[in-house]
């Protein structure tokens, strides 16, 4: 497979700079709709008057070109964990190539910060935090309420400190928090709430919204792209490279070293010494608690958390990321990108656009988009007070939903806008009865019928 496959992905790679490919057309644009944020202890999200998404796409022979604030259309926070900062503008222009290619030198690896951009314009982070283990004072160091590390902010130490499972407290229900203002998600970006095994209690008083849905059912979506210009899939793919074998989860290929102390690498450099395992500084709190074990199945990922596949945005097969998690869906280390880049990697945030580009105007209707194959679920129903409708999959473009009652009259409606997945209808003051409801995209209609029970 590896023989056949090299072949297409090269075919692959060197295409990627065709007009208007899913590295230009993926992005969900927005120039009207503004973002909110929760505060503790109030579920009426608050607007915060930024413009969500991405508010401009333009692309050369070479690059595209992303404008945007790095808000994401769904309601950020609360953070519980004491973070003062809420999600700011980033007011940011990110380069990313459009015919990336393999380092084939010495591999990058990721950075703190930015090391990818979701296709709402959010930032992807690593794993890491910035706090590590300080072997010269063995004790904490980096990051809010820790001494510095020895070199500075985001040096990379012998024990670093895995932000996805230290920082849980401080994620809100879509998995992502602020870094002075700049949102990111280190993670699989979907809700708590709905994962198959919950390990946050945040949804229970904030929406369950996120990028996408996870559907066991069907090839997750592209969410993203890497500094090195390689896309980022969802939890769910193909078994086989090739786009054959069914859809299964897409497993990482780490996992936790049988460890007691923490004394070398798992590669077997000797390094100093950090904490020994135990309940405090349990096994994953460090990113070199994880070695990776090659896997010669398929549906599972190399060392940098991708693999060459065939996907319904290159048919030819590309090299991409996935966004991985476990059997429960919870997100599984490396968790998208990293710990090093397959592709060759540079700081992709520039201050301006210095070359002819073209502008790409997305039409009213994402292309990329298929409400009809869209895995829709309504919840509780019947109902009697409040009807959650959730929308599987990655939203692309602002979709109608409508609540009539069995004469045909419009009792309610709202809008599931680009990037969100959930919205909601209090029902508490209808008659009981026989409902539908519409769902109103740029090219289908899907009715589905809700039974009310006050």
């Amino acid at each position: 497979m590896k023989k056949i496959f090299g072949f297409i992905a090269a075919f692959a790679i060197t295409n990627f700079g065709f007009a208007q490919g899913p590295a230009v057309t993926s992005w969900l644009q927005n120039t009207t709709q503004t973002g909110s944020y929760y505060m503790q202890g109030n579920s009426t999200a608050i607007d915060n008057g930024i413009l969500v998404n991405c508010q401009k796409v333009e692309y050369s022979a070479d690059f595209v070109y992303i404008t945007t604030n790095g808000i994401p259309s769904y309601p950020t926070g609360p953070f519980l964990d004491g973070n003062p900062s809420q999600a700011q503008s980033q007011s940011a222009i990110f380069k990313i190539p459009l015919n990336p290619t393999e380092n084939t030198g010495s591999k990058s690896e990721t950075v703190g910060g930015n090391c990818g951009i979701f296709i709402n314009g959010v930032a992807l982070f690593d794993y890491r935090d910035g706090v590590a283990w300080n072997t010269s004072t063995n004790s904490l160091c980096g990051g809010p309420g820790f001494p510095p590390c020895p070199g500075g902010p985001m040096a990379t130490q012998a024990w670093n400190r895995d932000a996805v499972i230290a920082e849980r407290e401080g994620f809100d229900c879509s998995k992502g928090h602020p870094a002075q203002g700049n949102y990111h998600h280190h993670q699989n970006p979907s809700a708590f709430k709905l994962d198959q095994n919950t390990v946050s209690t945040i949804c229970n008083l904030y929406d369950a919204d996120g990028l996408y849905t996870i559907d066991s059912t069907s090839h997750s979506p592209l969410i993203g792209f890497a500094y090195d210009g390689f896309p980022i899939y969802g939890a769910y793919g193909f078994k086989n490279a090739d786009g054959t074998g069914g859809i299964t989860r897409i497993k990482s290929g780490y996992k936790l070293r049988n460890i007691t102390v923490r004394t070398h690498h798992a590669d077997g450099t000797d390094v100093d010494d950090g904490p020994a395992v135990d309940a405090n500084y349990y096994l994953g709190y460090f990113r070199e608690d994880y070695e990776f074990v090659s896997n010669s199945s398929e549906e599972y990922l190399d060392e940098h958390n991708g693999r060459f596949c065939v996907t319904s945005e290159y048919p030819n097969g590309t090299y991409a990321y996935f966004a991985t998690v476990d059997e429960n869906w919870n997100s599984a280390y490396p968790y998208a990108v990293g710990p090093t880049f397959y592709g060759v990697f540079a700081d992709r945030k520039v201050s301006s656009v210095n070359e002819t580009t073209t502008t790409y105007n997305q039409a009213v209707g994402n292309d990329n988009f298929n409400l009809i194959e869209s895995n829709i679920t309504v919840f509780p129903n019947p109902a009697s007070n409040l009807i959650a409708i959730q929308i599987g999959g990655v939203v692309a473009e602002n979709l109608k939903v409508e609540l009539f009652d069995m004469a045909g009259k419009k009792v309610k409606s709202t809008f599931i806008n680009k990037g969100q997945t959930i919205a909601y209808f209090d029902v508490q003051t209808l008659y009981a009865g026989q409902y539908f409801l519409k769902f109103i995209g740029s090219k289908d209609v899907i009715v589905k019928n809700i039974v009310i029970t006050n």
